[in-house]
């Protein structure tokens, strides 16, 4: 912590958080009845029951058919004989995920059927975009109860179901799967995390009250990591990697550079145990330095429940900091060169978030700023009892200010929050949020101001000018503000944002420097980027 950042705190803690008037705040605006992006989860029943319901699910913002705007992909439960009340049944083949195509005005069409992506045979939870095939267009891996399901795009507007021949189709209940490239030998591997052996059995070492028996009353299992063979199939390379995953309820995950070596590491978000950090060795291994490193507790211990994990650099000291939403009071994990000290109290979040459960986090830049803040959708973890959500504007030195109240009338509602994600789906320059709830409606939020202030969005391609450069870091220099982004867009509970890298330049007119370290080390700098645009920069083939 530098000293002027101590001082600030001391200031804020002895005088509280200022009044803040809503006069010029960014508002967010719930446009979803207006965009036509409809969509209601459901988990398959009337009545929330078990721990497989309660879950709730996410959605993926991506570019699936390569016109330079943002569709949506949402992933629903189903009726399941292995899950549910038979007073369900009544759903059964009745819900499916759903994908809407933008149609560049503002507005959304339901495309789900033209696609074939509607999988109503499996009840779903979290869902990743990516080109593991290399032919440039994006496609769908959809985490399931018992069968994961890889839909391979076609590049027509419709995708293939090639599960099985893939390799992907993992037996266990999976939540979420990020991509990147582990083995530096340029094709998209998968870390798909695992959560737990349910049984529909009946139990009684359980307490009533709460509904319905947590994580630990069941055994864990494993993650497990799929090298991508180059041939349309995969490998289970989990104990090669070094990967020992004993006894994580794997919520979520994330890929990221964590120590500034270079190469992305692994952070897995466990429910109610330890959580995971996988420090990528550079030889094809890893090893779970969470403990030494201060990634594995918060100060409020083991018990938390860790959600879905946020990544971003709070306090722009060039190290990537994570937020963690819990049943507790969340936790924010600041870094000091690679070793990380639990700010969560100091920072006032813990104030802020202490009254809810909080499952999807969002650290964005809101304004333009150039600073990021802090989003989280929350929702009872066991019953249908609505809750707030949380918007938190970050002061620049990682404190932050609740505005949420003075923010829109979406936040003078409640809601059960699960999955949360965020892109600019209108393209004006600032950054929208989009909010699963359970058994609910989901809500797309419009950013309105925020584009008051400047910006830059890099979309950083392979040298086939198609592909995102997953794993590249994008460093950008606007005066004294230095602001760093890794190209992973899979972060959050059961979720995936906006691919596309966004920084907030506030009053400058340009970034004086944009310097993009690709997956294989090579570097481009670019100086004198004008503000106020979306950037496509391809990779020289070298």
């Amino acid at each position: 912590m530098t000293r002027r950042s101590a001082i600030l705190w001391m200031i804020w803690c002895a005088l509280g958080s200022s009044v803040v008037s809503g006069q010029d705040l960014v508002q967010l605006t719930d446009v979803t009845e207006s965009s036509g992006l409809i969509f209601h989860h459901r988990f398959g029943d009337d009545n929330l029951s078990n721990i497989v319901e309660g879950t709730g699910s996410g959605a993926v913002m991506f570019d699936y058919d390569g016109d330079g705007w943002l569709d949506v992909y949402f992933v629903c439960g189903t009726w399941h004989t292995d899950i549910n009340d038979t007073r369900g049944r009544k759903y059964r083949g009745t819900l499916s995920n759903r994908l809407f195509r933008n149609k560049q005005d503002g507005t959304f069409e339901d495309v789900t059927e033209q696609a074939g992506v509607g999988d109503p045979d499996n009840f779903g939870f979290g869902c990743t975009a990516a080109d593991y095939d290399g032919d440039g267009d994006l496609d769908l891996y959809v985490l399931n109860y018992h069968k994961n399901v890889l839909f391979r795009n076609n590049g027509d507007g419709t995708f293939t179901d090639v599960s099985e021949q893939s390799g992907l189709d993992n037996p266990l209940w999976s939540l979420h799967a990020p991509w990147f490239d582990y083995d530096g030998d340029g094709d998209l591997d998968v870390y798909v995390v695992n959560y737990l052996e349910y049984d529909k059995g009946e139990f009684r070492a359980f307490y009533a009250a709460a509904g319905y028996p947590g994580p630990l009353s069941y055994t864990a299992q494993a993650d497990v990591l799929y090298r991508n063979n180059g041939d349309g199939t995969f490998t289970d390379v989990t104990q090669e990697a070094g990967i020992i995953d004993l006894d994580g309820r794997g919520m979520s995950a994330t890929v990221t550079d964590l120590d500034n070596d270079g190469l992305l590491d692994i952070y897995v978000a466990n429910d109610a145990t330890d959580n995971f950090y996988f420090r990528n060795l550079g030889n094809g291994r890893f090893e779970n330095e969470a403990v030494i490193r201060g990634l594995a507790f918060g100060e409020g211990g083991q018990g938390v429940s860790s959600m879905g994990p946020a990544v971003g650099d709070i306090n722009r000291d060039g190290w990537l900091d994570l937020y963690i939403p819990d049943m507790g009071y969340g936790c924010l994990l600041m870094s000091q060169e690679g070793f990380f000290e639990d700010w969560t109290d100091r920072s006032r979040l813990a104030v802020i978030c202490g009254q809810y459960a909080g499952w999807g986090g969002v650290l964005f830049d809101l304004d333009n700023d150039g600073y990021l803040d802090l989003f989280i959708a929350n929702g009872n973890v066991h019953f249908e009892y609505p809750e707030e959500d949380v918007l938190a504007i970050n002061d620049g030195y990682g404190l932050f200010t609740d505005v949420a109240v003075h923010s829109g009338d979406y936040f003078h509602e409640k809601y059960v929050g699960r999955g949360a994600t965020f892109g600019d789906y209108d393209n004006d320059g600032d950054l929208d949020l989009l909010v699963v709830n359970l058994n609910g409606p989901a809500r797309l939020l419009r950013n309105d101001g925020g584009n008051r202030q400047h910006w830059l969005k890099l979309d950083v391609r392979l040298p086939n000018g198609l592909s995102t450069a997953i794993g590249a870091r994008v460093t950008v220099t606007a005066g004294k503000l230095v602001q760093i982004h890794d190209v992973v867009p899979v972060v959050g509970y059961l979720s995936q944002a906006d691919p596309r890298c966004h920084f907030g330049l506030g009053t400058a007119t340009k970034a004086d420097r944009v310097e993009i370290r690709w997956p294989n080390g090579q570097r481009t700098e670019l100086k004198d980027v004008a503000a106020d645009q979306i950037l496509t920069v391809v990779q020289d083939a070298k």
